[in-house]
């Protein structure tokens, strides 16, 4: 479905956020017969609906809500709006058609386009293409799943974008290029269960799509993804690393030596997988990256880290306090621990907790030793599930502040101490972004 296809419909575009004005100010200039826009949440005041955007969809909301949405002849979800959510499920019961803005856009720019998701790795591997492309002249605009509506971004001869599995999951055109990273379980409450989220994440492949590229080394996605024709990125057989030249790790195409894997200052075997992904993409675009190899060092060694992604913080104390605040999953924090291997690490860990099942990083950590301090809501609980682990010392601790406080006590001054929470940061904190500032703070606040 494109955007043309809604003139002289009955369209009701479900949620006021970004995603939601993009979407009325895209429908709007296709002539729709009539448009609403619906918010069911409790919050939406807290975004003011009104001048232009009220004049072109006038705001439903409460039980008059649903009401509008199934007398629709198209419905328009925000990503934010869960595939668990009663309303969809009725109004996919009554035959009422949903999509995204995301479905739309890609519908009219799927030919020019780098679509990335995956669990883990999807905004540094997108980034990072972004960034590679630009560095070797081939100029793309940059969005997606990093606050810049598909709906919002300007005309472009190239596109890559990052993608969650909400924004997947409604997709009926596939990028020329899909990128895949990773996959495990995230995100099971707003997707109905474990296959019903790969379901929707791998939908970023299922619509014919030029070229696949994936994180080779992912058992989860190869066993999910099967014999389908790919190029599966950190093996021999595409962009991988492997013993070099002057006995230290080297990024190669295939059999060709490109760059020393020390290049690039993202830490974790993770992050050297995300960077062959990045260079397969490249290739898959015709970018000759043994012609270009100087060019890519010099662009891999300017690229930075996003923030609070194993972001390191320094410390006159001699200790490297390491912010991962985005780590929301224990398969998330197990890379962040594998990043900072052979160091004498303490681990902060809790958060909002969803339930998750802790038992993947209580595996892990059986062979990692570590001290973790557990901080509410749920850090009680994960030390809880690591606790008579060999080489494991679990604590738990009444807040960030305290925990900061803990680790400086049992962390040796060449250590690390990883803030890696495995879980959201919501009630305690407004965002990720608040429970980041709490960690500095409480890292200055305890400084001698």
């Amino acid at each position: 479905m494109r955007l043309s296809d809604l003139r002289g419909r009955a369209v009701a575009v479900w949620g006021t956020g970004r995603e939601g004005r993009a979407a009325v100010t895209a429908v709007a200039g296709h002539g729709p017969a009539s448009l609403v826009v619906v918010e069911d949440s409790g919050n939406f005041l807290s975004t003011p609906w009104e001048g232009e955007l009220a004049a072109a969809a006038p705001l439903v909301t409460g039980p008059e809500g649903f009401d509008r949405l199934a007398a629709a002849d198209v419905v328009i979800r925000s990503p934010g709006v869960p595939q668990t959510h009663p309303w969809v499920i009725e109004l996919r019961r009554r035959g009422v058609p949903i999509t995204q803005g995301t479905a739309l856009w890609m519908a009219e720019h799927a030919e020019r386009t780098v679509g990335v998701t995956g669990s883990k790795g999807k905004s540094t591997t997108s980034s990072l293409i972004s960034h590679l492309l630009t560095a070797v002249g081939r100029p793309n605009a940059y969005g997606g799943n990093i606050g810049v509506p598909l709906l919002d971004l300007p005309d472009a001869e190239l596109y890559v974008l990052e993608l969650s599995s909400y924004q997947c999951s409604d997709l009926t055109d596939s990028p020329r290029v899909a990128v895949v990273t990773s996959l495990f379980p995230e995100h099971l409450d707003a997707h109905g269960g474990e296959r019903e989220y790969y379901r929707d994440k791998l939908n970023l492949l299922a619509h014919e799509p030029e070229t696949i590229v994936l994180n080779g080394l992912d058992a989860r996605l190869a066993a999910e993804v099967g014999d389908r024709p790919a190029i599966r990125a950190g093996l021999p057989e595409s962009v991988h690393v492997a013993p070099g030249p002057v006995d230290e790790p080297y990024v190669y195409a295939r059999t060709q030596p490109l760059f020393p894997r020390s290049v690039f200052p993202l830490v974790g075997r993770h992050n050297a997988g995300n960077l062959c992904v990045a260079l397969a993409v490249l290739a898959a675009l015709g970018v000759d990256l043994t012609a270009r190899r100087e060019e890519l060092a010099e662009a891999a060694g300017t690229f930075r880290g996003l923030p609070h992604r194993l972001a390191e913080i320094a410390d006159p104390s001699g200790l490297t306090f390491v912010d991962d605040t985005l780590a929301t999953s224990p398969y998330s924090t197990m890379h962040a621990i594998d990043a900072y291997a052979g160091r004498t690490l303490t681990v902060i860990v809790g958060g909002t907790d969803r339930g998750l099942d802790y038992a993947p990083l209580r595996d892990f950590l059986a062979g990692n030793p570590a001290t973790v301090i557990g901080i509410p809501d749920s850090g009680s609980r994960i030390v809880a599930a690591l606790r008579g682990l060999p080489g494991v010392r679990t604590e738990v601790a009444e807040d960030l502040a305290g925990a900061v406080r803990l680790a400086r006590k049992l962390t040796p001054t060449d250590g690390v101490v990883l803030l890696s929470p495995a879980a959201p940061s919501y009630g305690r904190y407004r965002n990720f972004e608040h429970r980041s500032e709490a960690y500095i703070e409480a890292i200055r606040a305890t400084q001698e």
